[in-house]
């Protein structure tokens, strides 16, 4: 059972026996999880072959590799269990650093899956030191067989025991998937590299770097240079792209992406993106290496419509774990806006059911064992914002200025569309790079009920 406090949940994890590689088969053990057809102990998703056993296994270590990597401040952590979601046609595989600043997920795609998918959902799976070492030792090209939560591997003792356990998942976690979601579904591909420019292109960033450089496009390749400029992705701590390399002698090309930026930019999220056979290792990496996202604060705008949370659960109930989500799709099915669509599907993230596919351009359905209820604690700019505006802190001067009352200080918002600024440390400090403040999400909730209330006396 999980218990809640102040710094994070404890995630109970149970599992009929530990995940395992025994004479070529590769057993990972599911905890509990979502199906279509609802929630299940220990749910069965795959039984079948990875076609490509070395590739799989490096790329499975990498991403364990990461979840259990704090890459500011290094310090020995615990193993954390990925999240497994069968989509059907792929298995996903998903972990977050240690840290909250990078973002890692495994793509095993229907030519990497050469047998029978029994369920579409998400869970957990064991990942355990004795399997990390089983699969370092896997090579050549014979096929590895996989089973997800195969009951035949089932094994209980008599007294009916079962391996249990119990991993700190941070808050910031959940903040970090959303923030992720909500942040990379604004980039678009900023180059491509084949096989071999890929390799020499990894193996020439700085490995021990934490410094912001950027990756600017130069014929066939990249280059690393100093500062910005427009087509350049940035690479802050080059180090949190070491879990690539041992994937090298696998690669087949390595995709960039990225919001655009200008000569004067500064440090941004970046998308690595490396293509195996059959399969994606994608590393997603904040601004800086000593900034997670779940401080970033993309998904307050979204978040801080009341009707939201009642759009989140109407397109929750028509999302069937689908590899790509249709925005346009769920907007015609579900009668909604395409703005509200938008706004719901942020939501949905935030409590941890849908992520984005930079590779595809696409969202994703999957479910995070965290409980939705959750999201007002976990945003307390969020939550700030709408003290401000039920205690009558909020008054507008004229049309697009109003002035917030906090801890007894005027702070001075200006609203412009999309756009807004504050007389606050906060925005000083940041100019609205890492989200809105709470000063300003007040005022635009305070606007909002109040174009409600003039659009229903009309």
């Amino acid at each position: 059972m999980a218990t809640t406090a102040a710094a994070g949940a404890a995630q109970s994890y149970t599992y009929t026996r530990p995940s395992g590689l025994d004479g070529g088969l590769l057993g990972l053990s599911t905890s509990g999880g979502t199906t279509t057809a609802g929630p299940r102990p220990h749910p069965r998703f795959f039984s079948g072959v990875l076609t490509q056993a070395a590739p799989a296994a490096a790329a499975l270590l990498a991403l364990a590799d990461v979840a259990r990597t704090r890459y500011h401040q290094p310090r020995p952590t615990s193993f954390r269990d990925p999240v497994v979601t069968c989509n059907g046609d792929r298995l996903r595989m998903e972990s977050f650093s240690a840290c909250g600043g990078v973002y890692a997920r495994l793509d095993v795609l229907e030519p990497a899956m050469d047998g029978e998918v029994h369920e579409r959902g998400t869970t957990n799976v064991d990942v355990n030191g004795p399997l990390r070492e089983a699969l370092a030792r896997v090579g050549g090209s014979d096929p590895l067989h996989l089973a997800v939560g195969a009951e035949e591997l089932a094994v209980t003792t008599l007294d009916g025991a079962v391996v249990e356990k119990k991993v700190p998942l941070p808050d910031r976690w959940l903040r970090g998937f959303a923030e992720v979601q909500v942040i990379t579904a604004g980039f678009d591909p900023r180059g491509e590299l084949k096989g071999p420019d890929a390799v020499r292109f990894l193996r020439s960033v700085p490995k021990r770097a934490r410094e912001t450089f950027w990756a600017v496009p130069a014929g066939r390749t990249l280059r690393i240079a100093s500062r910005p400029m427009p087509g350049a992705v940035c690479l802050a701590g080059a180090d949190r792209l070491r879990t690539m390399l041992p994937l090298l002698r696998f690669a087949r090309a390595l995709r960039v992406y990225g919001p655009p930026v200008t000569n004067g930019s500064g440090p941004v999220s970046s998308v690595w993106e490396l293509e195996l056979p059959g399969m994606r290792y994608v590393l997603t990496l904040s601004p800086q290496s000593s900034r997670g996202f779940s401080g970033e604060g993309a998904v307050l705008e979204a978040l801080a419509t009341d009707e939201a949370a009642g759009d989140a659960d109407l397109l929750g109930a028509l999302l069937e774990f689908e590899p790509r989500v249709d925005p346009d799709l769920l907007s015609a099915r579900s009668g909604l806006e395409p703005a509200r669509t938008k706004a719901a599907l942020t939501q949905l993230g935030t409590s941890g059911r849908v992520g984005f596919d930079t590779a595809e351009a696409a969202f994703f359905h999957r479910e995070l064992p965290y409980d939705p209820a959750r999201i007002a604690y976990l945003n307390p700019r969020l939550r700030s914002a709408r003290a401000l505006a039920g205690d009558g802190a909020v008054r507008f001067v004229d049309e697009d200025t109003a002035i917030v009352v906090c801890s007894g200080t005027d702070r001075r918002v200006r609203l412009d569309g999309d756009r807004a600024t504050c007389t606050c440390p906060w925005w000083f400090d940041h100019r609205g790079e890492r989200g809105p403040c709470k000063h300003v999400l007040a005022a635009r909730i305070v606007r909002r009920e109040a174009d409600a209330i003039a659009g229903a006396a009309r």
